[in-house]
């Protein structure tokens, strides 16, 4: 494992880190083995989002003995309500949601506090002129956080937190094809996927002035969404149309000015095994060039990523899940059986759906969730019995 400096921190970090959302729905000895082998590999760096109070809980035992390990990303303002998980700035429900994560990790501190999701004008005037962020400083000032981050899928918006001076760390969301948009694309029509016409692969600039504005100021990124989901491990769901491996896409995102650590979801020991192997094999096999031979500009618009930013459901529908399984049974030729058990023994389903569209507007990727409601209808219609 190699290291880097964590901008400003000062603090030292793994390259690779682990992704937390994949530990929702492990038990107290899965996440432990995960842990473990994390630590085996020199892993030091866990975000850690997931309100929910198992996830939570389970990472506290996995943590137990060894919080000193390592380097947690914490988030503020997402709480589990009415059974989902929902993004919120209500300062009440955040203090209680983060300090249940104090509670459950078993530590009186988070290393990085991450304000949660903050991608339009409005939201980033709510946040930084109200009282989350009074909050978060006043932990910081006690010492209860160590740095502020915050999290963002909008490149001028993240820039926006990057030039007040006030965030030492940017969660952002890095791969090829996030980076390859057209960029002349107006960022407003951008972020709301509409007028979006195909040039040549270039990075956005308003990335590229993202990346470099946080070098220069030492303000360090961490790298969410680096596999888009897993969409650009396979060539059948790449929109690159060939496939790139786990060690490919963590050398595209070492490679961004910036970056300092590479978060891979990671729901097995496997996984982490996996995405270790970046250390194992030569420079040459960690080449992404081959992506780029199609040349055209490549789109991630559109598709789910898995990250229920889209919460909350009326129906309490897990929306990432029922898409995560739509997505796999459309890969084959019929649905499979264990994929149809899975989806099945979700609690609620695409069946489910009011198709009332509270979630769309929530989307940062532009997804059609009804539109996809519908495919999974169709899709698993004649599989509940198998």
């Amino acid at each position: 494992m190699e290291y880097r400096t964590l901008g400003r921190t000062g603090l030292r970090v793994s390259e690779i880190g682990l992704g937390g959302e994949w530990f929702n729905g492990l038990s107290a000895q899965e996440s432990t083995a995960i842990v473990d082998a994390a630590q085996e590999k020199g892993i030091n760096y866990i975000d850690i989002f997931m309100p929910q109070a198992p996830t939570r809980s389970n990472l506290g035992v996995a943590l137990e003995g060894r919080r000193d390990k390592f380097i947690i990303q914490g988030h503020l303002c997402t709480v589990f309500e009415d059974g989902q998980y929902t993004r919120t700035r209500d300062i009440e429900k955040t203090r209680r949601s983060f300090e249940d994560l104090l509670e459950r990790l078993h530590t009186d501190y988070i290393d990085v506090g991450m304000i949660h999701y903050v991608d339009s004008d409005e939201d980033f005037r709510t946040v930084f002129e109200g009282p989350v962020l009074v909050y978060a400083k006043e932990l910081k000032e006690n010492g209860v956080i160590r740095h502020i981050g915050m999290s963002s899928h909008n490149p001028h918006i993240a820039l926006k937190a990057v030039e007040s001076g006030i965030i030492d760390v940017l969660m952002f969301s890095i791969n090829p094809a996030y980076d390859m948009e057209a960029a002349e694309t107006d960022i407003y029509d951008l972020m709301e996927f509409k007028g979006m016409e195909k040039s040549g692969l270039v990075v956005d600039e308003a990335r590229q002035k993202l990346y470099s504005a946080c070098e220069a100021v030492g303000v360090a990124i961490t790298v969410m969404k680096p596999l888009g989901a897993g969409t650009l491990l396979k060539a059948e769901s790449s929109p690159f149309g060939v496939a790139m491996t786990v060690p490919q896409c963590i050398q595209y995102c070492l490679d961004r000015n910036g970056v300092k650590v590479v978060i891979v979801g990671c729901h097995t020991v496997e996984e982490v095994l996996e995405a270790a192997k970046y250390y194992d094999i030569p420079p040459a096999e960690r080449s992404y060039s081959h992506i780029f031979s199609a040349g055209n500009a490549i789109y991630m618009t559109g598709r789910c990523m898995y990250c229920n930013h889209c919460q909350p459901c009326p129906a309490h529908i897990d929306i990432a899940a029922v898409t995560k399984f739509l997505d796999l049974a459309a890969q084959q030729d019929s649905v499979p059986e264990t994929v149809a058990q899975h989806y099945w023994a979700l609690s609620a389903t695409a069946d489910d759906c009011l198709m009332c569209g509270r979630c769309e507007p929530n989307c940062p990727f532009g997804v059609k969730i009804r539109d996809n409601m519908a495919r999974a209808r169709a899709m698993f219609a004649h599989t509940r019995n198998t």
